[in-house]
């Protein structure tokens, strides 16, 4: 994946070329080589130490109590149905692997009971959703995937988790995951991206906040929310206050993962960053020198955000699951 190029079609220079490979695959790539049909799976409904719920798809069930299950983190208002979900389903099906998708609390297509809500560095759920992942399959390996958001928080718990990430998982794979989120957060609010992909976020995460203050009434205030037009305002009205950060910047510090991967230890690691992704500027990827022996980096020049995608027009995004899968099949032994 060091080396992977994007199709002659979809080749240009500059955020040109991150911008297209990001938005092409999203919007109109195949899931696979080849028409396939959107993958539905199975639902269950785990309640949370604190009387919420979270949703999971199974995606593919394990054809074994010893098959492995790749459980996959989506990224920000994600889901089971987004195109990379779509894909590693696929995937993990023709490898006979499990495939399962948790769902951030907010992102199954309801909205939860608690307060709480869901954020980038909240290794603590995801920690608790692992353990539940070990618990209904204890007999088979488990891997875990993280995408964007997904990624960061997946890393941010492999950091805090240690050697006894182990028992959860043999290995971690993040995908185009903001490593430095003060970078990514400032980026994305300019230009094109406050354009596109800010505006794309809100437009379903303000309508969320909103119907939960009215389950919650003071959780935070109204009117900041409601003039909030980018991530930083959100994360200063809402995230901030909902977990205790004392607003947008001391929340980006404090739940970076980049920062700590000198000191991830015990789970082996991929981080996977495309160098022309259009919001996570390349300056702000970590160097070999800056992770651990367990940290494998994949630097690609071009692949966008969550993009990579291959093939003749218009496009499949098999070559990400492929390469991804690859790499953490090789920790199954």
């Amino acid at each position: 994946m060091q080396s992977w190029r994007a199709p002659r079609w979809l080749r240009a220079p500059g955020p040109v070329g991150g911008n297209v490979q990001t938005l092409w695959p999203a919007v109109f790539s195949r899931h696979w080589h080849e028409p396939v049909p959107r993958l539905k799976g199975r639902r269950e409904r785990w309640t949370t130490p604190d009387d919420d719920f979270i949703d999971v798809d199974w995606l593919a069930e394990p054809p074994t109590p010893q098959s492995p299950l790749l459980i996959l983190f989506h990224g920000l208002e994600g889901s089971s149905r987004s195109h990379y979900a779509q894909a590693f389903g696929h995937w993990a099906r023709g490898q006979g692997w499990g495939c399962a998708v948790p769902h951030f609390r907010g992102c199954s297509g309801e909205l939860n009971l608690a307060p709480r809500a869901y954020h980038s560095g909240d290794y603590e759920e995801a920690g608790w959703i692992l353990d539940r992942f070990a618990q209904a399959h204890p007999h088979g390996p488990r891997l875990a995937a993280g995408v964007s958001l997904g990624g960061n928080v997946l890393l941010r718990w492999a950091q805090e988790a240690g050697h006894e990430g182990r028992h959860q998982v043999r290995a971690v794979a993040a995908i185009s995951a903001p490593l430095d989120l003060t970078a990514a957060g400032h980026t994305i609010r300019q230009g094109f991206n406050r354009l596109v992909y800010t505006r794309m976020f809100l437009s379903t995460m303000k309508p969320k906040a909103l119907a939960k203050l009215e389950r919650h009434p003071g959780l935070y205030d109204a009117q900041a929310l409601r003039k909030a037009r980018d991530l930083y305002d959100y994360d200063n009205a809402v995230t901030a206050k909902v977990f205790g950060f004392a607003d947008a910047e001391d929340y980006w510090a404090q739940c970076s993962a980049g920062p700590r991967l000198g000191g991830l230890v015990g789970v082996p690691a991929l981080v996977l960053n495309a160098r022309n992704d259009p919001f996570i500027p390349g300056h702000s990827l970590p160097t070999p020198g800056q992770v651990s022996s367990w940290v494998t980096l994949w630097q690609p020049d071009e692949g966008g955000h969550v993009g990579f995608p291959g093939g003749a027009w218009p496009g499949h995004v098999g070559d990400l699951p492929q390469a991804v899968g690859a790499w953490l099949a090789q920790h199954l032994d």
